[in-house]
């Protein structure tokens, strides 16, 4: 059983319904990941969430492929299952 309740796409609106919409738009995808839907049980949460990860994840001094294979690479060392 889930400890936290995940947003639907279907029952998302205003703010939620934009960053969802925005999550999709700058990742690529045509579904809202469940990281994103479980941070939308409270909106300012996940809008804050989802301006520093792309503020992160802005080509810089090293370009979005390397920093996403670093991610990657981070998660599997620390034996992320998600």
């Amino acid at each position: 059983m889930a400890l936290i309740r995940l947003i639907t796409e279907q029952e998302a609106t205003g703010k939620v319904q934009a960053i969802f919409d925005d999550i999709k738009q700058t990742k690529g995808i045509d579904f809202v990941p469940n990281i994103w839907r479980a941070l939308a049980t409270c909106p300012d949460h996940l809008e804050l969430t989802w301006q520093k990860l792309k503020t992160v994840m802005r080509p810089g001094k090293l370009d979005l492929l390397t920093k996403e294979i670093i991610a990657l690479a981070v998660s599997v060392t620390n034996g992320c299952t998600y």
